[in-house]
């Protein structure tokens, strides 16, 4: 085999970057181990903390630094990142207090270093490539690969790190911000946490989102030390809720920048004394891409700035929910009040402490003073308007306050900004949305004040849903259009309704119709959603509609005829229900949908008879109609979920709404049904698909569509939208209208046909490399064994989205499913031949491929399935039909992770056990007998084999089963009879560790 000469090689990528960085003013350090990178850590700490040598006495003695040493050592990532922008007190020798600093604030201040190949002894040794040390600590680390190889495999590498090294000893490597990864061509970076998917790392780029993949181009400005130092100190995120770093992507940084800057510049010019106009600003960034962190972080910036007297984040009612409070929250504790008391959002202007008794008092307390407000728009309305409010208020009118709108698209468009601004004097206001108002879908084209731009002045940086799915930060769309029908005056060709003439309502709206929609869904939603993996929301045109829809779905299940878990949520205010949602689509598109109003209008506003209602009795009957529906189906909800949520108090459908979407998010909802709710600001991971039957327009059309494409995982490839209008013309003209006219082929996937054909490539690819079967077991070296795990993979990742496709089937593909279930097979063996590899610390080309198991599912296999399938087994005397079940079962072990490792128990089962039972009934009562008695005779050998306590082993093992997580290293010492010494434990906890992952699995995971 002939070696490239050209080829760059990973030691020269990585002497090369060190080089790059020692010219832009890196310090080069040689570290090797861990007994240089303390000695080096404390001299940094010395020169950062000004500690002077006295004599021949080191400014920090062995014990003052043994000190430091045991304070960095406590925690995990998180903990440790609040350590580095501490202060840390120590006791020195002469009894004094001293205060070390382990990060400046300047950033001329700080020591920045770079070294290579430093070595850690953890549960294996390990050489990380490159590190840079901010003051000693190694606050970034960078994996490299050389050019040519898949970027993934960095990523991989520092995956097993984590789990090897990076917490051995004092844990310094856990001090690590951000990690870099790059094969010298692309080059990305993410913040430090475990469990992340390669889809949750960021290129780095410049404003106008011009991308730095190139690793000289990357270095030459990420890596540029005052722009390093800016990220770690500002924009590495401690999320306070889920105890994890996040660091915002350049678009992000760039949007925060800009607003900051121009708060500034306003504040130097009012203190001249010019004439100050025009000011604000909003951010156009792509729904999906993170806007929520980025408005919240600019909010928190601008709170330490000296000339603004108050931060005021102002969202929606329908925003502040649940999960959105959790994450305001998670950044600065305790700032969002989520109440409906007015009364509390004045006192946080006010600064006022409330007198009073217990534990609202103490919160009230705990919020004063402080400069960053978040409230709803509806408070903020009242406390402006509302007399009781307004002695207090009027003093604050010419305080400096900052105004930042999330969603400012939707409702902003009204009588309370306009009271905002008249009431204010000396206020900024800045808007974020991903689809603004513009002039070609503003209500009136020549009305003033009605355009996003007109309300917020210019737009200071822009990231559209193009920039979005080309950065990977959100996902592309696959629409499939559904129904076609034929009208009989006319030709013979099928014709696509006119959604827009009136006279198609009949046949929309039609029993039948809804029926054969219905039931669509339901053939289709395991294949769209993978098997339940992911959830699904379906939008339609009218209250009426949607009670139509809810009732079928209803009757269907008690048929028997799916197991679909289906909720709604929709106002019953009249002004809403009777107003069909495709008739006053511009209107919608205007103001917009907020819960907050739909709440406050169900309980507090009498409604206006509509046009087409003959009178108010009429209209009554209607709107009784549609809440005593809405009773029943909460009703419906709450013996699902065992709640008690009503219609009978704002809180309670309130709290009906967030406890909705608490469910979708957690994948306990299958299909939500609505009419204009949550079709815009919210965001749940899990949902990926949107059944449409509702005309849809402009930006409400993209943020409907906006709810399916967040990233998730290698199994979420896309949005699938599935809509039963005619909307193809609607959705091309969206995407010019927010992105530009050659969109379509980035935002949008290509149809069945080309993944069809991408598919059959692909399999000749792999065909080229394994003819058949038997020649993956005569691969010469592991060389090919890769190949054809990358090959095989590819396809997966194929077959993966033409799953979605209602129209797949094998046929239309050059190989049948149990073909490709056997090169599943194949390429599982491979997996568990580098897995025992690396057991054994052998060095494997493989280990650091990713084999994406999480594309290896079938349709809800598990334990009971197999067990379906031995009843079956049992049932025939038919030798052929017994051969046909019986590999049908073997493949179901071998290609499916979970059962892989039960494949064994069962086929022992099935050899001792099935010739002598007659039923199938005693084929699943004999099973379930044997395999308890195979786990507790498991349990006694572990517990031998390892001394244990089986108590305590069992104890462990269920909160790993509830957890899902890896045991700590305590947790298994209290599984011991008698805990084993400190050097004892290094190789004891590993080795039970994977013994204990390898039990569950077998005998809990799939079952």
């Amino acid at each position: 085999m002939t070696v490239s000469l050209n080829r760059q090689s990973e030691q020269v990528l990585e002497d090369n970057l060190v080089e790059q960085l020692v010219n832009q003013g890196y310090q080069a350090a040689t570290i090797r181990d861990e007994k240089s990178l303390l000695e080096n850590l404390k001299l940094q700490l010395e020169k950062l903390n000004n500690l002077p040598a006295k004599g021949n006495k080191a400014p920090l003695s062995d014990n003052e630094f043994r000190q430091v040493l045991n304070a960095l050592a406590k925690g995990a990532v998180f903990e440790k990142a609040k350590t580095l922008r501490d202060r840390l007190q120590i006791d020195r020798d002469d009894g004094t207090a001293l205060y070390v600093q382990f990060l400046a604030d300047d950033w001329e201040k700080n020591q920045f270093q770079v070294t290579q190949q430093v070595t850690v002894e953890g549960r294996y040794q390990n050489r990380y490539d490159v590190t840079i040390l901010v003051n000693g600590l190694p606050l970034v680390q960078i994996e490299l690969k050389r050019r040519g190889l898949e970027l993934k495999e960095a990523f991989n590498q520092i995956n097993r790190y984590h789990q090897h090294s990076y917490w051995a000893s004092y844990g310094l490597f856990q001090y690590v911000q951000c990690f870099v990864i790059s094969n010298g061509v692309n080059t990305k970076y993410y913040a430090n946490n475990k469990n992340l998917s390669f889809k949750q790392t960021f290129y780095w780029a410049d404003e106008d989102n011009n991308r730095y993949s190139e690793l000289t181009r990357f270095t030459e400005t990420f890596l540029q030390r005052q722009q390093l130092a800016t990220l770690i100190q500002k924009y590495v995120v401690l999320n306070q809720t889920d105890r994890i770093l996040m660091v915002m992507r350049p678009y992000q940084i760039y949007a925060t920048e800009a607003i900051v800057e121009r708060v500034v510049e306003r504040n130097e010019i009012a203190a001249t004394g010019q004439r100050i106009e025009n000011f604000n600003g909003y951010i156009w960034h792509a729904t999906g891409s993170g806007k929520t962190l980025t408005s919240f972080k600019t909010a928190q910036i601008l709170t330490g700035l000296s000339q603004v007297f108050k931060v005021v984040f102002v969202v929606d009612r329908k925003d502040l929910d649940y999960q959105t409070s959790k994450e305001f929250n998670g950044f600065a504790k305790g700032c969002v009040d989520s109440t409906d008391n007015t009364r509390v959002l004045v006192n946080q202007f006010t600064d006022a402490v409330v007198s009073g008794k217990g534990k609202a008092s103490a919160k009230v307390n705990e919020r004063r003073n402080s400069k960053l407000i978040v409230t709803t728009i509806q408070k903020l309305n009242n406390a402006i308007s509302h007399k009781r409010y307004l002695s207090r208020m009027e003093k604050l009118k010419d305080k400096p306050v900052v105004f930042i709108f999330d969603e400012c698209h939707r409702s902003q468009f009204g009588e309370t900004h306009k009271r905002i601004v008249n009431f204010f004097n000396n206020q900024q206001m800045f808007g974020f949305t991903g689809t603004p108002i513009l002039v070609e879908n503003a209500v009136s084209k020549t009305s003033r004040k009605t355009t996003t731009k007109d309300l917020f002045d210019e737009c200071l940086h822009k990231y559209t849903i193009v920039d979005a799915i080309k950065d990977e930060n959100v996902l592309k769309f696959a629409i499939e259009y559904v129904g076609r029908y034929k009208r009989k005056e006319t030709s013979k060709n099928e014709v696509d309704i006119d959604v827009e003439d009136i006279d198609t309502k009949e046949l929309l709206d039609s029993s039948k119709r809804l029926e054969k929609i219905t039931d669509y869904i339901i053939a289709h939603h395991n294949r769209k959603t993978h098997s339940k993996t992911f959830t699904a929301m379906f939008c339609v045109s009218s209250i009426e509609t949607l009670i139509t829809y809810y009732e079928l779905f209803k009757a269907k299940k008690n048929e028997g005829k799916h197991n679909l878990r289906i909720a709604t949520i929709f106002s019953y205010n009249a002004n809403e229900e009777y107003k069909n949602s495709d008739e006053q689509q511009e209107q919608d598109n205007q103001v917009g949908d907020t819960t907050g109003d739909y709440i406050s209008k169900t309980f507090n506003q009498a409604a206006e008879p509509r046009p087409g209602y003959s009178s108010q009795l009429d209209r009554e009957s209607k709107y009784s109609h549609s809440r005593d529906k809405l009773e029943q189906y909460i009703g419906d909800y709450n013996a699902m979920y065992d709640t008690s949520f009503t219609t009978k108090d704002n809180d309670s459908f309130y709290n009906y709404y967030n406890d909705i979407s608490r469910k979708v998010r957690e994948r306990k909802i299958d299909i939500l049904l609505v009419v204009k709710m949550f079709l815009t600001g919210f965001d749940s991971k899990p949902l990926n698909t949107l059944y449409v039957d509702q005309n849809l327009q402009h930006h409400g059309l993209i943020q409907a569509y906006s709810r399916t494409n967040r990233i998730l995982s290698e199994q979420k490839s896309q949005g699938n939208i599935i809509s039963f209008r005619n909307l193809k013309k609607a959705t091309d003209d969206a995407l010019t209208l927010f992105s530009n006219k050659d969109a379509q082929e980035t935002v949008i996937m290509p149809p069945y046909e080309d993944f069809v054909r991408l598919f059959n490539e692909a399999l000749a690819r792999l065909t080229a490399i394994a003819p058949s079967l038997s020649s993956v077991d005569q691969f010469e070296d592991e060389a090919q064994e890769l190949e054809f795990v990358k090959a095989f993979r590819e396809l997966m990742r194929l077959k993966n989205v033409l799953n979605t496709f209602a129209d797949f089937d094998f046929v239309d593909i050059g190989i049948d499913e149990q073909g490709f279930e056997d090169y599943k097979s194949k390429y599982l063996d491979l997996y568990d031949k580098v897995k025992t590899d690396n057991r054994k610390e052998k060095v494997s080309i493989l280990e650091e491929v990713d084999f994406e198991l999480e594309l290896i599912q079938c349709d809800e296999v598990n334990v009971r399935y197999i067990l379906q399938l031995l009843a079956q087994l049992k049932g025939t005397d038919n030798e052929k039909e017994y051969q046909y079940q019986y590999k049908k079962i073997m493949q179901s072990l071998g290609s499916t992770p979970e059962l892989r490792s039960k494949k064994e128990l069962i086929e022992q089962f099935i050899q001792s056990n099935l010739e002598h039972l007659d039923t199938p009934e005693e084929v699943i009562d004999a099973f379930d007998t044997y395999w308890e008695a195979e786990k507790v005779k498991a349990v006694d050998e572990f517990c031998k084999e390892e001394a244990l306590v089986p108590e305590n082993l069992m104890t462990l093992v269920d909160k790993m089963i509830y957890t899902n997580e890896e045991p700590l290293r305590e947790e298994i010492v209290a599984t011991m009879e008698k805990p084993p010494g400190v050097l004892q434990r290094k190789k004891i906890i590993p080795r039970l560790t994977e013994k204990l992952k390898a039990f569950v699995g077998t005998f809990y995971k799939g079952m």
